[in-house]
């Protein structure tokens, strides 16, 4: 990595962390690739503007999806840009592939990529071979790097305290900036995931089985116990009021917290 290629990186990364808490409040819009449309008018720029006023930091979204929606959303709020790409309806729905690259991301505009790796899937290596892959062009061209990472082979169970810690290790090994996982449900699991992990860990916002509520107090939970982020988005899209429910995600983020933050790799 050249000195450029470090600055680089370093300043997308303050432009993430925009609070000094350090805390992150990322919104995921990929999932029309995974599992269908999320905004049935196809108004997706209104709900983009909708995440943006509520206060988010950053959406994710992929490539195609941005040739719908203003830059002027972006003024502020980051964009990621999701380089993976699989579908529910595959023989192996955990399946991922890299339908992006970071160079690509660049052009459009990205102020970071994110990757998607099922560990304990049938397609485990390549998924893992295109996060290394991915890592080292972000080093390369100085772009940050999420790394959402789930359990998903059969007979794992994705939320078990030692599963999760393995998880995060991973993304941190492999050269991610942030990881984006399931955490446990007990605090003291929760606290212990996020100790061991060197780089921030966002708590994926989840299944919505129990209501928005149970969901949020489960975030409130994490952010409690060390987690540096959330990363919700079918908690945000599937809302009555999205951009009042990205409010109340900001102020569980952000307003909670008891003092700034710092670990290795801090931007600041």
């Amino acid at each position: 990595m050249s000195v450029n290629d470090g600055l680089a990186r370093r300043m997308r990364l303050q432009r993430l962390h925009r609070h000094d808490d350090g805390r992150l409040l990322v919104v995921p819009l990929d999932h029309p690739v995974s599992n269908g449309p999320i905004v049935r008018d196809g108004q997706l720029d209104r709900l983009v503007g909708q995440i943006h006023h509520g206060g988010a930091d950053a959406v994710v979204l992929h490539k195609g999806a941005l040739r719908t929606v203003q830059p002027r959303w972006f003024r502020d709020m980051s964009l990621i840009v999701h380089l993976s790409a699989g579908t529910a309806l595959a023989p192996d729905p955990d399946a991922r592939h890299l339908v992006c690259t970071v160079e690509e991301a660049l052009r459009l505009g990205a102020h970071g990529v994110s990757v998607h790796v099922n560990a304990g899937s049938r397609g485990e290596g390549r998924q893992i071979a295109d996060l290394a892959a991915v890592a080292e062009a972000c080093d390369r061209w100085g772009m940050p790097l999420l790394a959402m990472v789930y359990a998903r082979g059969p007979g794992v169970d994705g939320r078990a305290p030692a599963v999760v810690a393995h998880l995060a290790a991973l993304a941190a090994e492999l050269g991610a900036d942030l990881v984006k996982t399931v955490l446990p449900g007990a605090p003291q699991a929760i606290a212990a995931v996020t100790a061991a992990c060197p780089i921030p860990v966002l708590a994926a916002g989840g299944a919505l089985a129990d209501g928005p509520d149970e969901a949020l107090r489960r975030l409130d939970d994490a952010m409690q116990c060390g987690a540096l982020g959330v990363a919700a988005g079918r908690l945000v899209f599937t809302a009555a009021d999205p951009a009042a429910m990205v409010r109340r995600l900001t102020s569980l983020v952000h307003d909670r917290a008891q003092a700034p933050l710092q670990r290795a790799g801090d931007p600041r």
